[in-house]
């Protein structure tokens, strides 16, 4: 996968544009399949951390630790400046690595207060003192946030000394959130997209999507690939998850075609004429 682009982040850091996710991924045996991003709250760090280990011991690859790109989140109910010191040292520890490549906040807000209540916004800034503060010391090397709204994202510029190097949302033709995209190139921060795939249902015939067919059709490539292609082509890092070797070997073959202007503008308004979120909502959090 050495062949896959990389962004350069507002530190000077590179980031590979695709990455891979492990949410819901737990059992070890599809772990040691596949591997490069992780959440304290999916509750795999120890089987993630171990099968790199096992890669970089392995002497016949000829692997470092600077050749993984390793990302994990604070976890909701973990927010505030003491909670996430905490948090980001047991997730270190299961790691069992001297750093992390890059930490995020992983929602605006906290399980346990109702969407309404104002503490959200002090555990929001307690959350980001504490990230500024590893960073400095190093134990990580990138900090960002996740599923955070304009509103949200407009606060902590208003605040922060360290501007967030990544912003991760979901994002896919029929949640096309420019918006915030927009306000993240405005001050360097690179875009992160997860659920691609709308979940599965923009692959699996759920939701009818002719269009994807007729583009992927044209390139020789399929729905998913043209999903993937869509989100780089918008300099965006699109870290789509999966278990089976022949699906993470056809996702990761994403830079060999491009997507026309007229085909990138055609699946931009499909968030206008089919809006659809398929996650969480984080625009109540107060």
């Amino acid at each position: 996968m050495s062949n896959i682009p990389k962004f350069v982040l507002n530190n000077g850091m590179k980031i590979p544009a695709l990455g891979f996710g492990t949410y819901q991924i737990r059992k070890c045996e599809d772990v040691d399949k596949s591997i490069k991003n992780s959440a304290i709250g999916y509750k795999n760090e120890d089987s993630i951390g171990k099968a790199i280990k096992e890669l970089i011991e392995d002497p016949s690859l000829g692997l470092k630790r600077e050749d993984f790109f390793i990302t994990t989140k604070l976890p909701p109910n973990d927010q505030g400046y003491d909670c996430c010191l905490k948090a980001f040292s047991c997730s270190l520890k299961r790691w069992k690595f001297d750093y992390l490549d890059l930490f995020l906040i992983h929602w605006p807000g906290s399980h346990k207060l109702k969407p309404s209540d104002p503490k959200h916004a002090e555990n929001r800034k307690g959350s980001w003192e504490a990230l500024e503060k590893l960073y400095a010391e190093g134990k990580v090397r990138s900090i960002g946030i996740c599923n955070y709204t304009h509103q949200h994202l407009t606060e902590l510029l208003s605040y922060c000394t360290v501007v967030p190097q990544v912003l991760q949302f979901e994002l896919h033709p029929l949640l096309y959130q420019k918006d915030i995209i927009d306000l993240c190139k405005k001050h360097n921060i690179q875009v992160q997209a997860y659920s691609s795939f709308g979940q599965g249902k923009l692959l699996n015939g759920e939701i009818d999507l002719p269009i994807l067919k007729v583009i992927a059709d044209k390139h020789g490539v399929t729905p998913g690939q043209v999903l993937l292609r869509w989100g780089y082509q918008h300099d965006v890092i699109v870290i789509p998850k999966s278990t089976t070797p022949e699906r993470i070997s056809q996702n990761a073959n994403i830079f060999h075609f491009e997507l026309t202007e007229q085909e990138m503008e055609s699946l931009d308004s499909l968030s206008e004429t089919q809006p659809r979120r398929f996650c969480w909502e984080p625009t109540n959090i107060n």
